[in-house]
């Protein structure tokens, strides 16, 4: 079925070269670019990337196996890697440049673990005995040195997109050294350790691998994500978990975040719209964490189970040339989770064997229907890029009269929604008009899970649920079904007054049309008597059409018009068309 996979491949993947005993294939994840060397370059190199002005091929010449092979952010230098202690640079000014220039590192015995660019003209080589950053300058074909940290190191990992570098150094790999990137040089964070599940005893040997660890930016925050694989205990046998920590201010690492994976085996981790995703080998299924959601907590970490159980990616299909008829195109399904995938952040899986290289997507429809808390949905759906469309489905459904779901699990759901929708308010009037947050009047105490969340990419406002929810369930309120829809505006509303947002007339006014189509006379006076509905002309003007019906309207429109006090006109207008000549004089 459709609805078993909330996670799927992209349906154009980028197809490469595949490796083999003449092509190497290398992926810079700064640029997502794919290199396939043939030949030490000889008889071609092809540069596979997300866009055509990021897509190239041409020809160099081979001067040994290539190590590591990278663009530069402006597509104008290629940096080659062949040998542990220097990188050579190709310009790519005006097509390429045959003269190639070297940069060897400054230790003498420093080896070279690899190489980053860090901007446009600025880039660092990694060695195993510190940092060296050089600006590159083209014109001149040569690097001019910037700035270097001496510190023993293990492995790196580097994220482009925080401009984060983190060195691995100490006997057991996990003393940490984070460096964050800026014009012309670094700056020295605080650093830190990551916890190890188990220490061995003697002798000391590297426990914390890179391949261990992740950086990512998710929610706005730069995290390292540490996969740790726990040893068997008595009380329990052996698993894993994902130790999560996020850089406060970009400054100090704080563990925050702990994922509970009960499984055993090869992980390989993505990020997907500020979504953890851990895929397992094993058991061919990948589980999804929302850090965001609440979860258990000891005071300083929180501890978060899966959002829905695990699933496999939906299974793909590739269009290769048929072997029996060369003009024919023929359908091979390709392996899930193969030992070949190789997994690059934030949702890149490569299949170098294949020649492919797909982005991992979310199927939120899919999520929907599979997440059976209702509450935990819709704040999962509120924090994802397409999650609007999603959502208003989803409401849909859950305030079909038909289905009826509990009040109480709608009034939840509502105060969710509001809760968002008063934030982003309250920073648009922050913006609009350079006010503190508790002078708006939208303003209230802190309270729940997502006073301290991230800005919403989902905002559900009341058009949007007039429009998209509250018309369509409305044109269904036939009998029962009619109640249980006037019980859901009112809820709306008093939603909405509980998180201090001025209701909009058509809302009134649908919750009144709707009262007087179910003949809830009594009801509808009931809630104008105790201004559970706020005063405004337009819906004194709809209770004066409804005096017909309910003549009892007719009064309230009068006295909704005189609390307003700025509607003498129009009382005296009234009045007057009811020949009540001597009422309108006074």
């Amino acid at each position: 079925m459709a609805s078993d996979y909330y996670l799927e491949l992209s349906n154009n993947p980028i197809k490469f070269e595949a490796v083999s005993q003449v092509t190497n294939v290398f992926f810079d994840e700064s640029n997502k670019q794919v290199f396939a060397v043939r030949s030490g370059g000889v008889t071609g190199v092809v540069v596979k990337g997300p866009t055509e002005e990021l897509s190239t091929s041409f020809r160099m010449e081979d001067k040994g196996p290539v190590i590591s092979i990278k663009f530069s952010q402006d597509q104008r230098v290629l940096a080659i890697q062949r040998s542990k202690t220097s990188v050579e640079f190709l310009n790519f000014l005006n097509g390429i440049d045959c003269l190639e220039y070297s940069q060897s590192c400054k230790g003498k015995n420093n080896t070279i673990i690899g190489f980053i660019w860090t901007s446009p003209n600025e880039i660092v080589f990694v060695t195993d005995h510190g940092i060296e950053l050089f600006q590159v300058i083209p014109e001149r074909r040569s690097l001019k040195p910037l700035k270097n940290l001496t510190i023993n190191i293990n492995w790196f990992v580097y994220c482009n997109n925080s401009k984060l570098l983190l060195l691995s150094s100490g006997a057991y790999g996990n003393s940490i050294q984070p460096l964050l990137f800026k014009k012309g040089g670094f700056l020295k964070l605080n650093k830190f350790e990551i916890e190890l599940p188990a220490v061995p005893k003697t002798p000391p040997k590297l426990c914390l691998l890179e391949r261990d660890v992740t950086l990512a930016m998710v929610y706005g925050q730069a995290c390292v994500i540490v996969l740790r694989h726990i040893p068997p205990r008595v009380d329990r046998g052996p698993g894993a978990e994902v130790l999560i920590y996020t850089m406060e201010k970009m400054l100090t690492a704080k563990k925050s975040h702990l994922l509970a994976l009960d499984k055993t085996g090869r992980f390989a981790v993505n990020v997907v719209d500020n979504l953890i995703i851990v895929h397992h080998q094993a058991s061919k299924t990948s589980m999804i964490f929302d850090i965001n959601l609440p979860g258990e907590t000891d005071g300083y970490v929180t501890f978060h189970q899966p959002v829905t159980i695990p699933l496999p990616i939906k299974p793909f299909t590739l269009r290769v040339p048929s072997v029996q008829v060369s003009s024919d195109m023929a359908e091979v399904s390709c392996e899930l989770y193969s030992p070949n995938w190789v997994v690059f952040q934030p949702d890149i899986v490569i299949d170098a064997k294949l020649g492919c290289l797909w982005r991992v997507e979310l199927c939120l429809g899919n999520l929907a229907t599979v997440l059976v808390d209702k509450c935990r949905l819709v704040d999962c759906l509120v924090q994802r890029v397409a999650g609007k469309l999603v959502l208003l489905n989803v409401l849909r459904h859950l305030l079909d009269p038909l289905i009826g779901t509990n009040l109480g699990v709608v009034a939840e759901v509502f105060d969710h929604l509001n809760e968002v929708y008063r934030t982003f308010l309250e920073i648009e009037m922050q913006s609009q008009m350079a006010t503190p947050a508790s002078t708006s009047p939208f303003s209230r105490p802190p309270s729940g899970p997502l006073t301290t969340s991230p800005r919403a990419a989902v905002v559900i406002d009341q058009s949007d649920m007039y429009t998209s929810v509250f018309v369509p369930i409305a044109e269904k309120a036939e009998g029962a079904a009619g109640k249980f829809v006037v019980a859901v505006l009112i809820e709306y509303v008093r939603s909405l007054g509980d998180n201090r947002i001025p209701v909009q007339h058509y809302l009134y006014e649908l919750l009144i049309n709707t009262m007087v189509h179910r003949k809830a006379f009594f009801q509808l006076h009931q809630l104008l008597q105790y201004h559970v509905v706020s005063d405004s002309k337009p819906l004194a003007c709809l209770l004066l059409s409804l005096e017909n019906i309910y003549p009892a309207a007719h009064q309230l429109a009068l006295d909704m018009l005189k609390r307003l006090g700025t509607a003498n006109e129009e009382i005296v207008e009234v009045l007057l068309s009811k020949k009540q000549i001597l009422d309108a004089l006074r």
